[in-house]
């Protein structure tokens, strides 16, 4: 199924289908647009499929807007990604696939939906490497590390982080002294966090610190993060980065 998307000057999406058949749309995901333009897809396949209605149409998600609003944070604010959920579940696609959600609400929310794992991205991190120790960064990325772990049959060291006085204090629960270690998660944003380990890891004798994560926003850039860790493996699932010591892995074109 091939399709053509335009977009007007006030922002509108209009889509047509080129060929019948089909339906393949693979997008980040990472913007509103991105949904509207599934849409806008999905509706004109819609309109054009054949009356059998035989043919199906799947969805694919790189990087998921919203998906660390899993919850209502507090009261009287939005569940935002419930909202996007909803959005999404009202274009009817057969299959959605999304790579490395934050959590499973994402997939419980989206109807249809199946992960798509990131094991082979931290694979080929790990075996560019020396045999790396895997460390979590804290609890909830502690079962998907372990999983990773187990079948590259890597050493994993699980982290953990809490606040005494506003101030951040990270506990390692293993040895890390002389090794090289790979820090595993889902998702950047500013990199803060990533900044905080690294230096826990370094002071308890860690040679060399990198650092893995499918969703490479990096909001805050690398001026800083790049003193302390030695290099960053990424999908470019979020965007495209033009850094030396950044490794990314293509799984958008």
């Amino acid at each position: 199924m091939m399709y053509d998307v335009t977009k007007f000057n006030d922002g509108q999406i209009a889509s047509k289908i080129t060929t019948e058949g089909n339906l393949e749309v693979k997008l980040r995901g990472n913007t509103y647009e991105d949904l509207f333009k599934a849409a806008s897809i999905k509706e004109a396949w819609d309109a054009t499929v054949t009356p059998d209605r035989s043919a199906t149409a799947n969805l694919t998600l790189y990087c998921l807007i919203g998906q660390r609003s899993d919850r209502r944070f507090n009261v009287r604010e939005s569940f935002d990604l419930k909202v996007i959920a909803r959005f999404i579940n009202s274009m009817n696609f057969n299959q959605v696939s999304i790579l490395h959600p934050h959590s499973s609400v994402s997939l419980a929310l989206i109807e249809n939906s199946v992960e798509i794992s990131h094991l082979n991205y931290v694979k080929m991190a790990y075996e560019s490497l020396n045999k790396p120790v895997l460390v979590s960064p804290d609890a909830g990325a502690f079962k998907a590390t372990y999983t990773i772990a187990k079948e590259l049959g890597a050493d994993l060291v699980p982290s953990n982080k809490v606040r005494i006085n506003n101030e951040p204090l990270i506990t390692l629960q293993g040895d890390v002294k002389g090794k090289e270690c790979l820090i595993v998660d889902d998702l950047a944003d500013g990199g803060r966090t990533f900044l905080n380990l690294a230096k826990a890891l370094n002071k308890q004798g860690a040679v060399k610190v990198f650092l893995y994560v499918t969703h490479g926003q990096f909001n805050h850039g690398f001026d800083e993060l790049l003193t302390i860790i030695d290099h960053i493996y990424c999908t470019n699932s979020y965007r495209e980065i033009e850094e030396d010591r950044v490794t990314q892995f293509m799984v958008f074109e």
